[in-house]
């Protein structure tokens, strides 16, 4: 398996384009388009929030209507736009969403693609009127740009405080020819692990049945876009959409073909999700929370998502003090029984010597400017281990800096 150029649209078959709508403060693209040359089996995971975005809607029901009919989905496009959220626009926001269905589908009405067979993602502020009018200029301009060479294009097109576009693509070899997956994603804030955290877009040339789609994206953003946190806050637009064209020839359809494929889409969703960490808002560390010993995976997922959402351990991880207190007392709260006097913890700099902090509950006699040249790395672990059971939890946060805070005081104006 090998990282290669070109990201959503390196797999065979895939375009994109994107073109100014005028939602964007500040100017620049603001409106993207992914295109098959090829019907696509597709799957998607969306936002757990109980506010959910009209794209977000219309999306679920669009790849729940085709499942509850036992059809295998047709999928042909994505459009997405940067901006506006469409988010608790009511009736009025479903139909600007249908809307970005039609004009992609009238745009795009040479390759014989229907509306039902588009699917939507908006990002932004909520609660604004999307102005469908000019999306719809954008969908024309993006169309008429569309080239296998614009994945980058795409994915910076949909950026809002991202301060750069996260854009990855695999190369795998499965027992009957190779297969390419590529992807983008977007985010930076209201990052965190419910179901989808971020908007993402993910393709492949590979041939896929829906079903086998669906569990294996599952099971990858379980173990990555479910693994990132940088401020707690779960998005009403949260989406990742996998589309598959078979383009190809090479399908996934042994237990062999299906390891390394999965292999392969775990790869891609890591690099992505670790992407938006590292361009958290404000951040300027990227840390690894592991959690150990305890009796099962979500027990310790539990605990790694409280330590990682913490204020005061990313604050203090922020001013490169060890606190380690901190990391402790947010585990104590996660609400997940355990016996402090066999907390064990360590920290280590990127791929360095880690430094054993606490034994047996209670602090070892390590030293504390060692501790401190550790926390002022750009890139650290904090390894906890809780008992002597087989659950064990990696979670991917930032530090908390001012710079969040200076970034959403002002984030309409």
């Amino acid at each position: 398996m090998d990282f290669i150029d070109g990201g959503v649209t390196a797999p065979l078959g895939f375009m994109a384009g994107a073109a100014a709508a005028g939602l964007r403060r500040g100017g620049g693209d603001d409106v993207a388009l992914v295109v098959s040359a090829r019907d696509c089996a597709a799957a998607g995971l969306f936002t757990t929030n109980v506010v959910k975005a009209a794209p977000v809607l219309l999306d679920m029901e669009v790849l729940g209507r085709r499942q509850d009919a036992g059809e295998t989905p047709a999928l042909r496009a994505v459009v997405a736009n940067a901006g506006n959220a469409n988010a608790c626009t009511g009736p009025a926001g479903l139909d600007a969403a249908r809307g970005m269905q039609a004009a992609t589908a009238q745009v795009l009405s040479a390759a014989s693609i229907q509306p039902e067979q588009v699917l939507v993602l908006s990002t932004g502020v909520i609660g604004v009127p999307l102005p469908l009018e000019k999306v719809a200029a954008g969908i024309a301009q993006a169309a008429a740009r569309l080239d296998a060479a614009c994945g980058e294009v795409a994915a910076r097109a949909i950026m809002t405080t991202d301060t750069r576009p996260k854009s990855f693509a695999v190369r795998c070899e499965l027992p009957g020819g190779g297969v390419t997956l590529g992807g983008m994603a977007k985010g930076a804030g209201m990052i965190h692990p419910n179901m989808a955290t971020m908007l993402a877009v993910l393709t492949t040339d590979a041939a896929v049945e829906p079903a086998l789609l669906e569990r294996l994206l599952k099971a990858s953003a379980d173990r990555s876009f479910n693994c990132i946190s940088v401020d707690g806050d779960t998005s009403t637009n949260d989406t990742v959409l996998l589309l598959a064209n078979g383009a190809s020839g090479v399908a996934v359809d042994s237990p062999e073909a299906e390891a390394v494929f999965g292999e392969a889409l775990l790869a891609l969703c890591t690099a992505l999700a670790q992407a938006i960490v590292r361009d958290g808002e404000g951040a300027t560390k990227f840390v690894t929370v592991q959690v150990e010993g305890l009796p099962d995976d979500g027990a310790a997922k539990q605990v790694a998502n409280t330590i990682a959402t913490s204020a005061l351990f990313k604050t203090a991880v922020a001013g490169g003090d060890p606190n380690w207190g901190r990391v402790l007392a947010a585990a104590g709260r996660a609400g997940v029984p355990f016996e402090p006097d066999a907390a064990a913890l360590w920290i280590a700099a990127n791929d360095g010597a880690p430094l054993q902090l606490v034994a047996g509950g209670t602090p070892t006699d390590y030293n504390e400017d060692d501790a401190a040249a550790i926390f002022a790395q750009s890139e650290l672990t904090v390894r906890l281990r809780l008992g002597d059971g087989p659950g064990a939890a990696k979670v991917w946060t930032t530090d908390l800096t001012h710079e969040y805070v200076t970034i959403n005081s002002h984030y309409r104006t």
